[in-house]
């Protein structure tokens, strides 16, 4: 098991290293750095004082390695658009994101675990279709398009839920969400929800199917007590796996989301800052969900060989 970890320790070192060159070389991909942020007005004597003044006359090999000693300080410049440091403006962001997405990923569980436990306990039933209909349309529907048919129906029509923007109350020194996340998290929900519920019914119905649990009930065994000791217990353990990804790709994924509600979150700031060709923005953002997104896919894979001791890494 340690050697395990340590294998997976290493390879998210890799995959950083390898986010950390993408993001750097990202920059230089669409051409001339300092004439894409220059005014369109500028004169060729101010694009060339603006490219040596961020050091791009230099070997491409001495500004990346400049560049990985920055951002492992966590100094990804200043914001061209905002004039403050680009990882104050993330980490100033970065609670709005953390709380729509833990939302999200609450409407997705309470919804799509029983609804998917219910139907593969059921096959063939209408739950079963209730819960293979909500997999198939969260998995095709586009996020944006409900999230546009919500703001239209609750937002304009009923007057239920604001359509733009975040509210917050405080209460013994915490910050909490008001109803002004229920629009943006259900929204981004769909996508998750219907992962969880297919998974869940596949995961259900391939357990009910196992010799074990055949012999549990030849053995006179309640319901449930094999659901509880069996079928839920074995069947919820691949589930780590999958609410560990579901909440990185959350987190990462919210871009849309969070323009069409003005949701004041990294992905609404990501949106603005590839709209202003804020380079330093864009890439602190990016680097930075990389690296989110990497840490939780570790400790997902971690929690997942804690709970499953059966399986055999590293083999």
């Amino acid at each position: 098991m340690q050697r395990y970890f340590i294998s997976r320790v290493i390879q998210s070192l890799l995959v950083l290293a390898g986010v950390l060159m993408m993001v750097f070389f990202m920059m230089h991909l669409t051409g001339d750095p300092a004439g894409l942020m220059a005014s369109r007005n500028a004169s060729p004597e101010e694009i060339a004082r603006l490219r040596d003044q961020m050091g791009l006359n230099r070997p491409m090999t001495i500004q990346f390695f400049e560049f990985a000693i920055d951002v492992l300080s966590g100094d990804f410049g200043n914001s061209t658009r905002y004039h403050q440091p680009a990882m104050d403006l993330i980490l100033e962001r970065l609670p709005a994101t953390v709380e729509l997405a833990s939302i999200s990923l609450f409407i997705s569980m309470i919804i799509g675990i029983p609804l998917g436990l219910l139907g593969g306990s059921n096959p063939n039933s209408m739950v079963d279709y209730l819960a293979r209909g909500a997999g198939l349309f969260g998995q095709t529907v586009p996020n944006f398009w409900l999230a546009l048919i919500l703001i239209l129906v609750f937002g304009l029509h009923l007057g239920w839920f604001p359509t733009f923007g975040r509210e917050t109350w405080r209460f013994m020194g915490l910050t909490l969400p008001t109803r002004s996340v229920f629009l943006p998290a259900c929204s981004l929900s769909l996508f998750t929800l219907g992962q969880l519920a297919r998974f869940t019914r596949s995961a259900v119905m391939e357990v009910r199917s196992e010799d074990y649990i055949l012999t549990a009930r030849s053995k006179g065994l309640s319901v449930r007590r094999i659901y509880i000791q069996h079928i839920l217990r074995n069947a919820s353990i691949p589930l780590i796996s999958i609410v560990g990804v579901q909440f990185g790709y959350l987190l990462s994924g919210s871009i849309y989301i969070e323009t069409i509600f003005s949701w004041p979150g990294l992905g609404n700031l990501l949106a603005d800052a590839i709209g202003n060709r804020d380079f330093a923005l864009v890439q602190g953002i990016a680097f930075f969900s990389s690296f989110v997104v990497v840490i939780l896919n570790l400790l997902t894979d971690m929690a997942y060989a804690t709970a499953d001791p059966r399986v055999r890494y590293g083999e």
